[in-house]
């Protein structure tokens, strides 16, 4: 759960374009994940080592890795990395994180049989290049077995759930649909060990900085007990427990909920875990009793440069916003319009929890797929709106494609990376607008081939 900082992704994330498909009833999260290069937000993490530096509110995205299944993907190249050069490396970084509050026992004990893991190295080497849209990950996000098993959790944990939603006033539906998405309700909360795993990526290299911050963290808290080497188990990319915290944030964010005096997220009592999720949503700004989001229907003579603009959802109403029933949106507090699909998919307001979500994780469809299930898991509607089922998202590489031909065409995407960003949207706009077509900022196929 913690700590997505788009930080490390290499993928492009909706608002804007596909989203990677996860295999049905499964963790959200992928096995695999590419990381860009650090942002400024991750630089900022990667000082705050120490439980009193680390700043209660979750950086401005998460550092955990995006939304991302097994696909065909591209060949990894070796690092060239030895376990003789790992076993050195360890030696240089003990006195470092004895430095930082780590025990020379704890180091010890971590690191007891840890050995360079070439696996986990080409698993953050790897870039996926295909995506399916946001339908589909929608179709997987909130199928009919995980809006089931929601109910039956939801049933067997209620009297938890809502001892968590009154002390920390995040909705109990809410925090259920983190904890099937992330871990899809702890079935699968990863099987890496997570100090071999962070040692390996440190060592490699690559993103040594994080992964270092993020191993200094892990040996925190095995330092303060929170649980064992043996125990403390999660994703390759160091995501733990049953929704999913990072190191840094667990630190920062992690509650003893239980009051065994440990932040155990790792148990199969789930308690400290959720209990941790709504103290994160409640610490970035949950309001409790707003949606995150509606379905609504946009007028015919839509103006689609008013799309990201906040206002109350009565000033949408004037402008012909309606709700699926046919009548004004509650006014919940100011909204946008949503279009994850552009003109041709549903639409949506969305509000400031929408927001808040996407702390957890930065990707627009990850935040629709918590609201959603939540939603359906209260007995909700299904979303009513089409999408554009026949359209083949783009790749990758046509994303970087597009961006290359809208700059070359006087729309400056501010870089050619794949990921369809503010920049990318603004430019797919402006070129929409000269070319006289609906200016609503999606990258689609059609729009390609069009600037080719």
């Amino acid at each position: 759960m913690i700590r997505h900082i788009r930080l490390a992704l290499g993928i492009s994330i909706l608002g804007t374009a596909a989203l990677h498909a996860a295999p049905p009833d499964r963790s959200l999260r992928p096995q695999a994940r590419a990381y860009s290069q650090l942002t400024a937000v991750e630089e900022v993490v990667s000082r705050a080592v120490g439980l009193d530096s680390v700043p209660l509110v979750a950086p401005a995205q998460s550092l955990r890795p995006f939304l991302r299944p097994a696909v065909l993907r591209a060949p990894v190249q070796a690092s060239g990395a030895t376990n003789a050069g790992f076993q050195n490396w360890i030696r240089g970084f003990r006195p470092r994180a004895l430095a930082q509050g780590v025990s020379g026992r704890t180091f010890d004990r971590a690191f007891a049989g840890v050995r360079f893991d070439p696996d986990i190295v080409a698993k953050d080497q790897t870039q996926s290049e295909f995506a399916k849209g946001i339908w589909s990950y929608l179709d997987s996000a909130v199928s009919d077995s995980r809006i089931q098993t929601g109910r039956e959790m939801l049933r067997k944990h209620g009297a938890l759930l809502t001892q968590i939603e009154q002390r920390y006033g995040v909705d109990k539906e809410i925090v259920l649909a983190v904890w099937g998405m992330e871990s899809n309700y702890g079935t699968y909360r990863g099987s890496e060990h997570v100090v071999e795993a962070m040692a390996s990526l440190a060592y490699d290299g690559r993103r040594a900085s994080f992964f270092e911050t993020q191993l200094v963290a892990t040996l925190q808290i095995l330092e303060a007990g929170d649980t064992t080497p043996e125990n403390m188990k999660g994703s390759w990319a160091g995501a733990m427990g049953h929704t999913q915290f990072m190191p840094t944030s667990f630190q920062s964010l992690a509650v003893d909920f239980t009051g065994d005096g440990r932040r155990d997220i790792w148990s199969d009592n789930p308690a400290d875990a959720l209990a941790s999720t709504a103290n994160y949503l409640a610490k970035n700004g949950w309001i409790k009793g707003m949606p995150w989001g509606v379905e609504v229907t946009l007028p015919r003579n839509f103006n689609y440069e008013n799309v990201g603009i906040d206002r109350m959802p009565s000033e949408w109403a004037r402008l012909g916003v309606m709700g699926m029933n046919g009548r004004p949106v509650p006014d919940h507090g100011s909204a946008q319009v949503l279009l994850p699909a552009g003109h041709k998919g549903a639409a949506f307001l969305v509000f400031k929890n929408f927001r808040v979500i996407k702390r957890y994780n930065a990707a627009d469809a990850y935040a629709m797929g918590v609201g959603h299930l939540a939603d359906r898991v209260k007995g909700g509607p299904a979303f009513r709106g089409d999408w554009p089922r026949e359209d083949r998202p783009l790749t990758r590489s046509e994303r970087k494609e597009l961006q290359a031909r809208l700059t070359r065409a006087g729309h400056d995407t501010q870089g050619v990376d794949g990921r369809i960003g503010p920049a990318s949207v603004a430019a797919i706009r402006g070129y929409q607008r000269r070319a006289g077509v609906v200016p609503d900022g999606y990258a689609s196929m059609s729009l390609l081939t069009r600037l080719r």
